[in-house]
């Protein structure tokens, strides 16, 4: 029988100390400067505690040992200390490197063929800074993520180092589940302490986020996901989750949602999620609401308008936008923000059947708006829609936003690696960026163009599902039509939100792309 891990799966604790154990296994991070000298080229600069593992230069020629960014080293140690240790690379020392350190540590301790180490010690050079800090203990944790399916027996428990963003999962075992970082001497734990638990809780979330884009759709119906987003908001004080059935969404109208997931056995769900700090709580401005709209679709089968089998696999991930909106969540309510979130994902499968939707339908939105369909393949603007409209009509949101799997337009444009941005105020897609860079997430603005608004238009409805035109543009022109002048941003992540092959922190499959970014940006509204 397959073993469908629990979510969310165990991810490595990193924990801050001022001393080493001598009977714990060493990491000397090794990085590299340019010389002024043009002729030597690169020199490679050893941290503290080589002396420890016994590394020096003569360690350095016989090993060939690099520098770069993501790089790890099995090296033998000196006589009377653990029997080996690891030389990990940072780089030129950016947050990117650092990030990549960490996730080169944590796969190295699990490498084919040794067991897995239950904890390792990194010694921070002096002058590393709280961010430095911060990134490479990001690193480990997201590095650190595995989801597997396995053929049967015990579930692996453990816990991933505490609070709501933490569990027990079946699967293989996870790398070292802690990893201690010896505080430079001189130096106070306290702000390198503070920023690793709050790169500690960045990547649970994007762990979680990846764990449920990876879930197989075969047991990730729109019940599933929405019900276990509620059961992890009930562990977390003041997160309200409500779960509204296929009856609901016809008494109010979600005309989008029910033609998308009319074609599946499984009906849809919506999902709603709200934060409200506790009352007296400092800082909060009532009169200010973020609302976030990820899109849920469990698979898409691509409906009538049915896609080509190579690659459809991919669709489970499907839902990675409603997936980062789950996870922020979550983690807004862990940190207490004072600010009012919300976070709606409309789930849904699209599939081919006798009762799926038909390119020319056309279906009346919450808010009234009628769409003319012309490809049932392009389903997640149809829910987003319904969301939107949803939002504007009932929860009186400040600021609007919404993620998405959405257009394979975007992976032409920016490739798979970036999000685009379109935003309605400059300030908004700025402040967006800005949450990215700080997290370890690129994104880049991409224009709303007036030109392509009449593209939107339809003969036979008010709207026009995929009109002619640069499909990134007009799906996102269509999305604004339901956010009633608010400013609002939409995220569309088709490029990033997966991965073929793992690379630097990312590992292949689901990436839980935008999760920090739209943690960030709740984080950025507050002070």
């Amino acid at each position: 029988m397959a073993v469908i891990p629990e979510v969310p799966t165990p991810l490595v604790e990193v924990r801050v100390q001022a001393r080493r154990d001598p009977q714990v296994p060493n990491v000397v991070l090794v990085s590299h400067a340019r010389c002024t000298q043009s002729s030597t080229g690169d020199q490679l600069i050893l941290g503290p505690g080589a002396d420890e593992i016994g590394v020096d230069e003569h360690w350095l020629a016989r090993y060939r040992v690099r520098a770069t960014a993501g790089s790890a080293q099995l090296v033998p140690l000196a006589a009377a200390r653990p029997d080996h240790g690891w030389l990990v690379g940072t780089g030129a020392g950016s947050a990117g490197d650092w990030r990549a350190a960490g996730a080169a540590l944590v796969r190295a301790t699990s490498a084919a063929g040794r067991p897995a180490q239950r904890l390792v010690q990194v010694h921070l050079p002096p002058g590393t800074s709280a961010h430095q800090a911060a990134s490479l203990a990001l690193g480990c944790v997201v590095g650190s993520h595995r989801y597997r399916v396995t053929s049967g027996g015990s579930r692996i428990a453990g816990s991933a180092g505490g609070g709501p963003i933490a569990g027990s999962a079946g699967g293989a075992p996870p790398p070292a589940t802690t990893v201690a970082l010896i505080a430079p001497p001189g130096d106070g734990l306290g702000p390198l302490t503070e920023a690793v638990a709050r790169a500690q809780l960045l990547g649970r979330a994007t762990g979680l986020a990846r764990d449920l884009a990876n879930t197989p759709s075969g047991h990730k119906d729109p019940d599933w996901l929405a019900s276990t987003a509620a059961r992890l908001a009930a562990t977390v004080p003041g997160l309200r989750a409500t779960v509204r059935d296929e009856h609901w969404l016809a008494e109010h109208g979600f005309g989008g949602v029910l033609a998308v997931g009319g074609g599946s056995a499984r009906p849809p769900r919506l999902l709603e999620l709200a934060w409200h700090p506790p009352e007296g709580s400092p800082g909060v401005n009532p009169a200010e609401h973020l609302v976030l709209v990820g899109k849920g679709i469990v698979f898409d089968t691509g409906g009538i308008s049915i896609k080509p089998a190579e690659g459809m696999h991919l669709m489970r991930t499907d839902m990675s936008g409603g997936a980062a909106v789950i996870a922020t969540l979550l983690a807004v309510g862990q940190l207490a923000l004072p600010l009012r979130v919300t976070g709606l994902v409309p789930c849904a499968e699209n599939h081919v059947s006798g009762s799926a939707y038909r390119p020319s339908d056309v279906v009346r939105h919450v808010d009234g708006t009628t769409t003319e369909v012309t490809n049932t393949d392009a389903e997640g603007r149809l829910v987003l829609a319904d969301a939107l409209a949803y939002a504007v009509r009932t929860l009186a949101p400040t600021t609007l936003v919404d993620v998405a799997t959405l257009t394979g337009a975007m992976k032409v444009s920016l490739g798979l690696r970036t999000g685009g941005v379109f935003a309605t105020e400059p300030d908004l897609a700025k402040r967006i960026q800005d949450a990215g860079e700080a997290v370890g997430e690129a994104w880049w603005p991409m224009p709303l163009i007036d030109d392509h608004v009449e593209a939107v238009r339809s003969d036979i409805a008010d709207l026009r599902q995929c009109p002619p035109g640069p499909g990134g543009i007009t799906a996102a022109l269509f999305l604004r039509e339901f956010t009633a002048g608010l400013p609002w941003a939409h995220l569309d992540i088709a490029g990033p939100a997966r991965a073929e092959q793992s690379y630097d922190e990312v590992n292949e499959g689901g990436t839980g792309f935008a999760t920090r970014t739209l943690i960030e940006l709740a984080c950025s509204f507050t002070g």
